[in-house]
């Protein structure tokens, strides 16, 4: 009996053991958390300045004599409260290419500090160690630890399936919980070491951090890492040579930090988040020897001339530029780009469309550039054509003047962004289903005007003569019109305060994609200079995404348009409707839209006021196997607008948005090959009486590049 007390007491004194020190860990994480503000150099000073040199090497255990990629960068960044992290860089060599590929200094190989509310490893998130998020998704442990003056505490994520998480230990200053050095070790999809030590500033009483190493054994995963601006991605290209070139098993990454200078300057504005030098490339072999850790291996000496005999014979340098076009929707022949939206459309009204065209290159000029394509559609049996060309006013600010010439066609009510003009799709999915066209023949003046980085502008001139494709008339001052001439002028920006930008030599390029995007345009067309109405247009739109570390993000796009004046039929607004006008559910079978209002038929509705917002939340992949991970999307459209004068529009029939129309469905994605499925349903003021006229059961596609 008291053998059983004993034991009994025994394990009680255990679990009051237990839980005093889970409460003690917890208790010194928390206060760690709130010490923040007094421990972050980035809180404490108001801004601080330092030098960074960084080599990152790709090799392969199997071959000793040279390794795959070497690069060296020497940086000055500082720190403004104002704007974050700005680094100017000094010093940079990428063994082998002879044009220097920036996009490399883009790759956020892993976060400056462990401080941060998440933390990045070669542009994937996890949950910051010391942040509110991370406390409740990670275990702490106090480990035993050889100075009296620190804390040596382990971490480990409680989901990490749920909230990708890192394992490891910190150290910190046990008087002020400041961190001192972490050490990480992941063992996931990728194997990761990394690690970074701080050193401590005792005029300013707080760590600076100082050291930073990289370790990734990338053995078989397939996980994409993208080195060169996310064209080449270790894992995916299936090109053998250029793999066996690139994508290496190991990767390893050191960077130091020495010459802190933490004396408070002037806060200057400063547009890019990185700056290279335009004698970046070109420093001696004195100036690196004065920033190296160490001197360069014979290894590393070698690989300076192997890689470049590598990238010679096998052409690597063309294959990046290929695929770096590939991907914003060109393929590079010599010194022409060939647009790949062109090749194959289809439509109601053309059918199967066939084309051809593109713009030329920097290998043609660096100042000017040709473009034109041509198509023919077989069902209308019409050939469809333009032509233009550029001139470079101001590389510095990307501004390009240009005159172009078009006979085509365009969809009634649509209302294009000038500065939204490019966004590449390989496959439109809202375009088979459209069957309202207008032709015209376009002659059009462009200023493309970067104001700052984060802020694009467009200007155009144009003169549209327009025919009808259908049984169309406009009454003006009491005088049907049925074709007619449209001269007008307008202006676009779009303004990215999120994004982070970097300039170089090769010119202003986008090197973190940020939220918001608000793009705003007003065009103006006048009644005389060969046109023949007098109206003014006036578009606006916001779009934001917010990603989460479980891998579920939401969208909400919103986007208003007004117009004044005499507005025909084709430049009223539409809020993209995508329902084919047919009587079943199954025979309105077709693609989905990107944007589009999926069960909102062809010319049901036309405004010249209209406000659209459209919501879509993107649950986290469900993770069935290796290769098998659709995705759900939960989507929730609204749009509301009206009509001045509709009985101005003759011989066509189209209602109002004045009640405000609303739709919900959802999507489930990348079922097989890229395609998925969706199901909308239609509700509110302007459901339909037959249940199955409310209901949109269509195709996606989603293709990654």
């Amino acid at each position: 009996m008291y053998r059983i007390l004993f034991v009994l007491l025994c394990i009680q004194t255990i679990s009051f053991g237990q839980t005093d020190s889970t409460k003690t860990v917890d208790e010194v994480i928390q206060k760690a958390i709130s010490l923040r503000e007094k421990n972050d150099p980035r809180t404490v000073l108001s801004n601080y300045t330092y030098t960074s040199y960084e080599k990152t090497i790709i090799t392969d255990s199997l071959d000793t004599s040279t390794h795959s990629y070497l690069s060296e960068k020497v940086s000055n960044t500082s720190y403004v409260s104002s704007q974050g992290f700005i680094e100017d860089v000094i010093g940079f060599q990428l063994a082998g290419f002879t044009k220097t590929r920036y996009e490399v200094l883009a790759v956020n190989l892993q976060s400056r500090s462990f401080y941060d509310e998440d933390f990045v490893i070669f542009n994937t998130r996890y949950a910051g160690i010391l942040s509110r998020r991370g406390f409740r998704n990670y275990i702490y442990t106090i480990l035993p630890s050889e100075a009296d003056n620190e804390i040596l505490i382990s971490f480990t994520p409680k989901r990490p399936k749920a909230i990708p998480g890192l394992s490891g230990f910190m150290t910190l200053d046990k008087e002020k919980l400041a961190i001192k050095s972490v050490q990480v070790s992941l063992d996931d999809a990728l194997k990761i070491k990394l690690s970074q030590s701080y050193i401590y500033n005792a005029k300013s009483g707080i760590y600076l951090p100082e050291n930073r190493e990289l370790f990734i054994d990338k053995g078989r995963s397939d996980r994409r890492l993208s080195f060169f601006g996310g064209r080449i991605s270790i894992g995916t290209i299936q090109e053998e040579d250029l793999e066996r070139m690139i994508t290496k098993k190991y990767l390893i990454s050191t960077t130091r930090n020495s010459n802190f200078s933490l004396k408070a300057k002037e806060e200057k504005s400063q547009p890019y988040a990185i700056s290279v030098q335009p004698n970046a490339t070109e420093q001696s072999p004195d100036f690196w020897q004065e920033y190296r850790l160490e001197d360069l291996s014979k290894k590393d000496k070698r690989s300076f001339s192997e890689i470049e005999r590598i990238i010679n014979a096998e052409n690597i340098e063309r294959r990046l530029g290929t695929i770096n076009n590939f991907s914003v929707g060109y393929y590079s022949v010599n010194f022409f780009d060939f647009d790949l939206t062109y090749p194959v459309k289809f439509n109601n009204f053309e059918g199967l469309r066939l084309g051809l065209g593109g713009v030329t290159n920097e290998s043609f000029s660096k100042r000017f550039r040709i473009e034109g394509y041509g198509a023919y559609g077989f069902k209308d049996k019409e050939i469809k054509y333009g032509a233009g060309g550029g001139f470079l006013l101001n590389p510095k600010k990307d501004a390009w003047i240009s005159l172009t010439y078009n006979s085509d066609l365009e969809e009634v009510g649509n209302y294009a962004y000038l500065t939204d003009r490019r966004v590449y799709s390989l496959f439109e999915p809202r375009l088979v289903n459209i069957n309202l066209f207008y032709k015209h023949r376009t002659t059009r003046a462009n200023l493309e005007y970067r104001i700052a980085p984060k802020l694009l502008s467009e200007l155009q001139v144009a003169h549209r003569r327009i025919d009808q494709t259908t049984p169309y008339r406009y009454i003006k001052n009491g005088e049907e019109i049925r074709n007619y001439n449209i001269t007008e002028a307008t202006a676009g920006i779009r303004w990215s305060p999120g994004s982070k930008f970097m300039k170089s030599k090769a010119g202003i390029t986008e090197v973190s994609d940020g939220y918001p995007k608000v793009t705003a345009q007003v065009s103006q067309s006048i009644d005389g200079l060969g046109g023949d109405f007098n109206f003014t247009k006036i578009g606006s739109k916001v779009f934001y995404r917010l990603d989460r570390l479980n891998k579920s993000a939401t969208e909400l796009l919103v986007e208003g348009n007004i117009g004044f004046g005499d507005l025909p039929i084709t430049h009223l607004f539409q809020a993209y409707p995508n329902a084919p006008t047919k009587e079943t559910v199954l025979q309105r079978f077709s693609v989905a839209g990107v944007n589009s209002f999926e069960t909102m038929f062809f010319s049901e509705f036309f405004s010249d006021r209209l406000l659209t917002a459209q919501l879509k939340h993107r649950l986290a992949p469900f993770n069935i196997s290796k290769r098998f991970k659709p995705e759900m999307v939960l989507i929730t459209r609204f749009a509301i607008g009206d009509i001045s004068n509709p009985q101005d529009h003759l011989d066509i029939e189209f209602g109002s948005l004045k009640e405000g129309y609303t739709e919900s469905g959802f999507e489930i994605n990348k079922l097989i090959f890229g395609f998925g499925t969706s199901l909308t349903y239609r509700y509110g003021a302007y459901h339909l009486p037959n249940f199955a006229d409310n209901i949109a059961f269509k195709f996606t596609f989603n293709l990654q590049l």
